[in-house]
């Protein structure tokens, strides 16, 4: 559940979980489904930690600070740490530069970033 769940998903994580079962807020079944097939969520590059790796990658992608916050359940601050984080272990300081390193370290390949935005 991402904290910014509304009092629908709430209700219906809880029921769920009363149940035995598990629950899956809707948007983050979408920001996994739209993964490429075989990415690991633990697979981290260049030093980074799992979590920075994400952020990266989602960088990569073309997503704002708010909407990473929003798909990893994080506060636009806590992104905003991460970013700076990735800025300064991987000595990249443009999105530009980002982006490249995401492609050559292969957290995104090119027709997987087309199909991405389309």
């Amino acid at each position: 559940m991402l904290k910014s769940a509304g009092k629908t998903d709430l209700l219906a994580c809880i029921r769920a979980v009363a149940r035995g079962g598990v629950y899956l807020q809707p948007s983050i079944g979408i920001a996994f489904a739209s993964r490429p097939p075989g990415e690991l969520a633990g697979s981290s590059v260049g030093g980074l930690t799992e979590k920075e790796t994400e952020v990266l990658r989602l960088l990569a992608l073309g997503h704002t600070n708010a909407e990473i916050a929003a798909l990893t359940g994080s506060s636009v601050r806590t992104i905003e740490t991460h970013r700076s984080h990735i800025h300064q272990r991987l000595d990249r300081h443009t999105r530009a530069e980002l982006v490249r390193f995401a492609l050559e370290s292969g957290l995104l390949a090119l027709d997987r970033a087309d199909s991405q935005t389309q």
